[in-house]
């Protein structure tokens, strides 16, 4: 066999390595999809109205038609709660996990901190994350009051 050959033999096999490895991971990912909560919402970047600090790590994000998105950075982003306004650095215009980074500014200092993830909320979805991160009190049901009965005496046994 000549070395051309054998070549040509190392990058099909190679080849059907890498090309295996890739299909189990798409279906990883269809699984995880149906099983759990979605990680790869986009929002266009034009649409985006308001932010809310949640912490050093987490936003809150309303988008075009009152939407809510929960967005993740990848790492903890410092002067994150002392900034008066971020801004959303994207190449496409859309603002995707993993290609979209937040810009912090402030004066002088300017942080690009990449987006982890990014999920759409549902309507109870909002509520529940803004108590998981101490934003607001969970709503407490208040017991109603005590009925008092009349005839209830209570009697002294000597």
């Amino acid at each position: 066999m000549s070395y051309s050959v054998i070549k040509q033999y190392i990058i099909v096999i190679i080849s059907s390595g890498l090309l295996a490895c890739a299909g189990s991971e798409t279906a990883r990912d269809e699984a995880a999809y149906a099983s759990g909560p979605r990680d790869t919402d986009c929002i266009s970047g034009g649409t985006v109205r308001d932010y809310r600090v949640l912490d050093d790590s987490n936003l809150l994000v309303t988008g075009a038609g009152r939407r809510k998105y929960h967005i993740v950075l990848s790492r903890r982003a410092y002067g994150l709660r002392s900034s008066w306004s971020i801004g959303f650095d994207s190449r496409t215009g859309m603002i995707c996990s993993g290609f979209s980074d937040v810009v912090i500014a402030d004066g002088s200092f300017r942080d690009n901190v990449r987006i982890a993830r990014i999920r759409r909320l549902g309507p109870d979805d909002e509520e529940e994350i803004l108590i998981r991160f101490g934003k607001i009190e969970p709503k407490t049901e208040q017991a109603p009051a005590p009925e008092t009965l009349e005839g209830a005496e209570v009697e002294e046994l000597d």
